[in-house]
């Protein structure tokens, strides 16, 4: 077994030294740098010998020190506001958060708790409408929205103006929201996030 496992690291080691450029050396690192494999692969192998290796693999000069630029969609600062610019290229909100107007809208995760603005309903396959500032009027049913969504001239009149709330709506299902609240505690709305664009 050790044999095998001997002639597993060789390949391993001369397969990263191709990639990096080491061209035809079949050299193995552990050979140019004067450990044996023996310390590698003694029979006896304990923690202690492990965590000398990984060690020693860590502080290897043939690794480079800085890891390479990678593209990320990680924040970039802003000069002119100092705020936070987070790029959401088909991000979704986890959880999903509905919320007033006054509630900041965007992906909301746990920490950054934001109001989805990119709703979509499973059940009608609809988009989610909303309207900032405005609640819906008890008189709404099921028919309403069905022949009414999604244009706003008809949808107006049974809208009223309030302000910090905010209307909520698809073809089957709708709701009026104040302030911020997780949708799982709605669980007749079969809405989603359905993925923040660019």
């Amino acid at each position: 077994m050790a044999d095998d496992l001997d002639r597993l690291l060789d390949e391993v080691e001369r397969r990263l030294c191709h990639r990096r450029g080491g061209g035809g050396q079949e050299q193995p690192a552990a050979a140019k740098e004067g450990r044996s494999a023996k310390v590698l692969m003694s029979a006896g192998s304990s923690e202690e010998d492990l965590d000398d290796i990984i060690d020693e693999i860590c502080n290897d000069s043939s690794f480079t020190k800085t890891p390479p630029k990678l593209k990320s969609n990680s924040a970039s600062l802003t000069p002119e506001r100092n705020s936070v610019v987070v790029p959401a290229h088909g991000k979704r909100c986890c959880p999903v958060y509905l919320g007033g107007s006054l509630s900041p809208s965007g992906i909301g995760t746990n920490i950054s708790k934001r109001a989805c603005d990119q709703l979509r309903c499973t059940a009608c396959d609809f988009r989610v409408s909303l309207f900032n500032d405005y609640v819906w009027d008890q008189s709404c049913d099921y028919l309403f929205f069905r022949n009414n969504m999604p244009e706003l001239s008809k949808l107006r009149a049974k809208m009223i103006k309030k302000k910090g709330a905010r209307a909520y709506a698809c073809q089957c299902s709708w709701r009026s929201i104040d302030e911020l609240t997780d949708l799982q505690t709605e669980p007749q709305l079969r809405w989603v996030c359905g993925k923040h664009g660019e």
